[in-house]
């Protein structure tokens, strides 16, 4: 079903701007760009998708309902990396599904390795987190990788979010075989605290 709800992220000023970073919307001129990067063997291991080719990954991302929450993060006009951060509905009981619905976001992120180890995931995403929980009013953050995906987890505990989940072997990777998952979040109140 497609989610006919207006675009959430309109709440949120873009694009945000950090000491060394702009992060934005997407734009299609971003997907050329982008694929430069998430098209290399090494981010494809940890990615949901592994593209084929440009023309794969354009079709995907051409789609309103992966672009849409897509960004994009830039140092000196150069894409760095990406961020994915989907407006959810986390689970209700129905007589009050209507106050759940879009409070609570996932999070997802890539870096170029040509450009990893200076810090940009963490500027970014935490520029991102102060967006979820500022104007766009979420109440929740949550982010998931595989448990061997070091780097990813290493991030979301230096920003403050809390494991939540190990789960044993019941995420399987395309070439790993069955691999550990984890699961992160973080709450508005916990944001308040951990970002002073």
């Amino acid at each position: 079903m497609i989610d006919t709800r207006p675009d959430p992220l309109v709440k949120a000023e873009w694009p945000l701007h950090t000491e060394r970073l702009v992060i934005r919307r997407m734009v299609p001129a971003d997907i050329e760009p982008t694929w430069a990067f998430r098209g290399l063997p090494e981010v494809a291991e940890w990615v949901t998708t592994a593209f084929a080719d440009l023309e794969a990954y354009r079709k995907v991302f051409e789609r309103p309902d992966v672009i849409g929450p897509a960004l994009v993060i830039e140092r000196d006009g150069i894409i760095v990396g990406d961020l994915m951060l989907r407006i959810t509905d986390p689970w209700s009981q129905t007589e009050v599904r209507e106050r759940a619905n879009g409070t609570q976001a996932e999070l997802g992120w890539t870096i170029d390795p040509t450009h990893q180890g200076n810090g940009y995931a963490t500027e970014a995403v935490r520029a991102v987190l102060d967006v979820c929980f500022g104007p766009l009013g979420l109440r929740r953050v949550v982010a998931e990788c595989f448990a061997d995906n070091e780097a990813s987890w290493r991030l979301m505990e230096r920003l403050g979010m809390r494991r939540e989940s190990h789960t044993v072997k019941d995420s399987l990777h395309r070439t790993r075989g069955w691999l550990d998952g984890l699961s992160y979040a973080i709450l508005a109140e916990e944001w308040a605290t951990v970002s002073r």
